[in-house]
């Protein structure tokens, strides 16, 4: 057993399809509501190192609420053409801006006119308001770079909790759990 989940995870990630497969690195991501109750959507994992997992979103949006209200969530990955899944379980925190910026800085245009066109999660009254919106940032930042919206940036999963499942004949699953422990991981095997 690798001693270190987040090799693992990123070897997992690769044996998918790596992270130019979105199948591949589509996480759905858990928080807590202001009710205590969960609430799941699916986001993109952008970033995977000795930190944790990134991904990023409209601080503005639901999920950046709960997450603001309560700093913990799980996000599940799933590869059923491998028949596995990964779990992980952390600290939620706000990456630094410079790093939101850089990753800003890479997405398609379109997808960064979009930032600024869209206030994720609040009502709209037509997707029509919402291509009008897109045709205003279109021109406004039009023949310049598009700068990221101060709404807009990158949250850091810190995991202190992983589980690896493998599928296997007659629901015989193995499933490897790795809980931090001050600086290392206490890995142990759980029955299916």
């Amino acid at each position: 057993m690798n001693g270190d989940p987040i090799t693992r995870l990123t070897e997992w990630i690769e044996e998918a399809g790596g992270a130019n497969r979105i199948e591949a690195i589509a996480m759905c991501l858990a928080t807590v509501g202001a009710n205590d109750r969960p609430a799941a959507r699916m986001v993109l994992l952008r970033g995977l190192d000795g930190r944790g997992l990134r991904f990023f979103t409209s601080y503005e949006s639901r999920k950046a609420r709960e997450l603001a209200e309560h700093p913990f969530a799980a996000a599940l990955l799933y590869w059923p053409w491998l028949e596995r899944q990964a779990r992980i379980e952390g600290v939620i925190s706000m990456l630094p801006e410079s790093e939101s910026d850089e990753y800003f800085d890479s997405r398609p245009r379109g997808h960064q006119l979009a930032a600024w066109a869209s206030d994720q999660s609040a009502p709209v009254e037509s997707h029509a308001v919402l291509e009008e919106r897109f045709a205003h940032f279109e021109q406004r930042f039009e023949g310049e770079a598009v700068p990221r919206p101060h709404s807009w940036g990158g949250y850091l999963l810190a995991p202190s909790y992983f589980e690896f499942w493998q599928g296997r004949p007659n629901r015989m699953h193995e499933r490897i759990e790795y809980k931090r422990s001050g600086n290392e991981w206490k890995v142990t095997r759980l029955q299916p």
